[in-house]
């Protein structure tokens, strides 16, 4: 089947390693244990995000072959997304009472906070996350860019705002960044899964 993802060269966000040998990786119960991969922080969020992609794509790439369709490009463009948000870019930091203390989390983190917010309200896959603005300096105000892939069925604004409470709802949870605007752009519609107990 083709998902439209092109091979990809090593990229250095997995240290080495491409998100084809990571999904490898993965089918084999992480079999042996390669350091280069358990070690890597890059590496552990794509495998996180592969890990959440199988459990929510498997019944929805069945139910686009029952359907007949054949474009399976919207899975492509997912899993780009993860290649890309593996990079740990910025510094986030996190305020501590010692002034000598120094605490930050990774912006690839929080990109993946966002991605495990996103996956599985109404069928949705997160594309891809943009942290817009100045997330290194403390109290900055920023912006959260979301595309996803909607399963055909669902409403689609009532979709995209329950996936912006959500994402709203796990970043002051877990974060301290002043988010101002959550931004949810629905670019893909895939086959729903099929429920619990409803083949026939």
């Amino acid at each position: 089947m083709n998902d439209g993802f092109e091979p990809q060269a090593p990229d250095a966000a997995l240290d080495g390693h491409t998100i084809e040998e990571l999904s490898d990786y993965l089918d084999s119960g992480r079999e042996p244990r390669d350091a280069s991969i358990e070690d890597s922080p890059g590496c552990q969020l794509a495998l996180e995000s592969l890990a959440r992609l199988r459990a929510s794509t498997w019944a929805v790439l069945e139910a686009d072959a029952q359907n007949g369709a054949d474009d399976d490009a919207w899975l492509g463009r997912v899993m780009a997304g993860i290649t890309r948000e593996a990079h740990a870019g910025r510094a986030i930091p996190i305020a501590h009472p010692d002034p000598a203390v120094s605490l930050a989390v990774t912006e690839g983190s929080v990109r993946g906070l966002v991605r495990a917010a996103g996956d599985g309200i109404g069928g949705a896959l997160v594309g891809s996350c943009t942290l817009v603005g100045d997330v290194t300096v403390p109290g900055e105000p920023i912006d959260v860019d979301v595309t996803v892939s909607v399963a055909i069925g669902e409403n689609l604004p009532a979709t995209a705002q329950q996936i912006r409470e959500r994402i709203a709802e796990t970043l002051a949870r877990h974060t301290e960044l002043v988010v101002r605007d959550i931004t949810v752009t629905v670019t893909d519609v895939h086959a729903a899964a099929p429920s619990d107990g409803s083949a026939e």
